[in-house]
């Protein structure tokens, strides 16, 4: 059953204050639910640092904000490619160098329903690497400075978690045998969505600051699923379909704010449009299926995780060093 704390027309950024004082740090802001959110930020008084892949569209971003917020508008960007993970490390570098405050690190890039298997320059498949593989470095990278804001780190996983396989794929991750465009975007939003929920465990047995939250958009009119992205049939089928299950990128990005700026959210609970099977409507808690909370595959994930990327965190007690690989 859905749960309904914000009631029954659900979570809206009326509930929203001033935001004035607040930086947030979000993937993937130059289209849909990235770039709606960041306008909900601007429009509150918030800092937006955007890690983009695009300095084209980056800048013709900042220019329409500025437009529409003003010329104090405070939004800047920092070059990031989640499919290389040098570029994860040197985004994450200039973010410490020039970011003092993180409240929300706001992970929402994504890649979906690639037509045909395609591998990292790190070896990965693609949506793995791009979905989870560089968030998971840019989180740890990032950890302590979140920590030390009491800020948090906002996953946004998608109703495809509970497609395909339903499990993560530990014998082949890569997709080398049994590729299709749906079953690894599924895979790889699965193992976002474990990756939060193991965070937010981890954080709570360090006793850490951080706020973890796991969200969905529904399913909202972004570029996320279009065209290239897509085999024959999707192509041919998603446009008739888009404008009958499709709701605005804007009502999409509300649950990443919602969990970037609510007070009083639940660990290991999932946020998003409720009705039509989560595809649109109020935003509220969300059913969650029991293998997205599977510890002991989580606890794998991360391992694989690291051994993967080459890169080993994990939140630590206070009292610890908190230097990190």
């Amino acid at each position: 059953m859905t749960n309904t704390p914000f009631g029954p027309k659900g979570w809206t950024p009326e509930r929203l204050g001033s935001l004035v004082g607040k930086t947030f740090v979000i993937t993937g802001a130059t289209t849909g639910t990235g770039y709606e959110a960041t306008r909900v930020f601007l429009s509150k008084g918030a800092r937006v640092v955007m890690l983009n892949r695009n300095g084209t569209a980056s800048a013709a971003v900042i220019a329409q904000m500025k437009q529409e917020f003003g010329q104090d508008a405070d939004i800047s960007f920092i070059h990031m490619d989640l499919s290389v993970l040098w570029s994860v490390r040197n985004a994450a570098e200039e973010v410490l160098r020039t970011v003092p405050q993180i409240d929300a690190l706001i992970c929402n890039a994504a890649i979906s329903t690639v037509a045909k298997q395609e591998l990292t320059i790190d070896g990965f498949e693609s949506h793995l690497g791009v979905n989870h593989y560089g968030h998971f470095v840019l989180c740890g990278l990032l950890f302590d400075r979140i920590d030390v804001s009491r800020g948090r780190i906002v996953v946004m996983s998608s109703l495809g978690y509970n497609l395909g396989l339903r499990r993560i794929q530990f014998e082949d991750m890569n997709f080398d045998k049994n590729y299709s465009p749906m079953a690894p975007y599924a895979h790889s939003k699965l193992a976002q969505m474990m990756f939060g929920f193991e965070l937010q465990r981890r954080v709570t047995e360090a006793g850490r600051n951080v706020e973890v939250h796991v969200c969905h958009p529904g399913a909202a009119r972004t570029k996320l699923i279009e065209g290239d992205n897509l085999n024959r049939l999707g192509q041919i089928i998603w446009p008739l379909v888009n404008p009958f299950i499709a709701q605005s990128a804007e009502k999409g990005s509300w649950p990443l704010v919602l969990c970037a700026t609510e007070q009083g959210l639940k660990p290991e609970t999932f946020y998003g449009p409720t009705q039509m099977g989560g595809l649109f409507g109020a935003i509220n808690e969300c059913p969650l299926k029991p293998h997205a909370l599977d510890r002991d595959v989580s606890v794998r994930l991360w391992d694989v995780s690291q051994d993967m990327t080459g890169y080993e965190w994990s939140p630590k007690p206070a009292t610890q060093d908190r230097s990190n690989g």
